[in-house]
């Protein structure tokens, strides 16, 4: 079965650091582009319109969707089959229930990696970063940490404090969980 790698965790997590540090280390790595409906931010994203969304959901491709920042974003079956030709997708997701529809709608060998840093860290990542909205970074933080808190029972295969794991180290220890997974089910 086909590797997939979800990183979830708050704004400012490092999410997109430790992508760019797993394909350094392997080329297998490649993150998903989400279809992202509005504006702001592009890069790491497949931009799209409503009316291909809305042409996505009534088909049944939309795996999981969800709002945040005034934008809508969504996971769906046509981008993930092409990520899994490329290799090894790394899907970030801030939400549980996005990470439940995407394990139960899409087979694959996914691999869950928790990604945590404080909400004084993604402040101080925030800004230094140059977003323009770290107010409602800091919320989708909090909404993040009452969403893991309503979720006890969630299982993650990995956790790291990214505010002491450097970038290069996390991906390290993501990159051997999934080789070990990889030998375990061949073996």
């Amino acid at each position: 079965m086909s590797q997939g790698l979800i990183l979830y965790g708050p704004p400012a997590s490092g999410k997109d650091t430790i992508t760019a540090a797993l394909a350094e280390l392997s080329g297998r790595y490649r993150q998903f582009a989400r279809l992202k409906v509005g504006s702001g931010k592009s890069t790491g994203y497949r931009m799209g319109t409503a009316e291909q969304l809305l042409e996505l959901e009534s088909a049944g491709d939309v795996i999981y969707a969800n709002r945040r920042y005034g934008n809508s974003y969504a996971i769906d079956r046509p981008g993930l089959d092409a990520a899994f030709a490329a290799g090894v997708p790394v899907v970030h997701l801030g939400q549980v229930d996005g990470v439940r529809a995407l394990v139960d709608g899409y087979p694959a060998d996914w691999a869950l990696v928790l990604l945590w840093c404080s909400r004084e860290v993604t402040a101080r990542r925030s800004v230094g970063r140059g977003d323009n909205d770290t107010a409602a970074r800091l919320v989708a933080w909090k909404a993040t940490r009452e969403d893991l808190e309503a979720h006890p029972e969630m299982v993650w295969d990995l956790t790291v404090d990214t505010s002491a794991t450097s970038p290069e180290e996390s991906a390290r220890l993501i990159d051997e969980l999934l080789v070990q997974r990889a030998e375990a089910s061949t073996g």
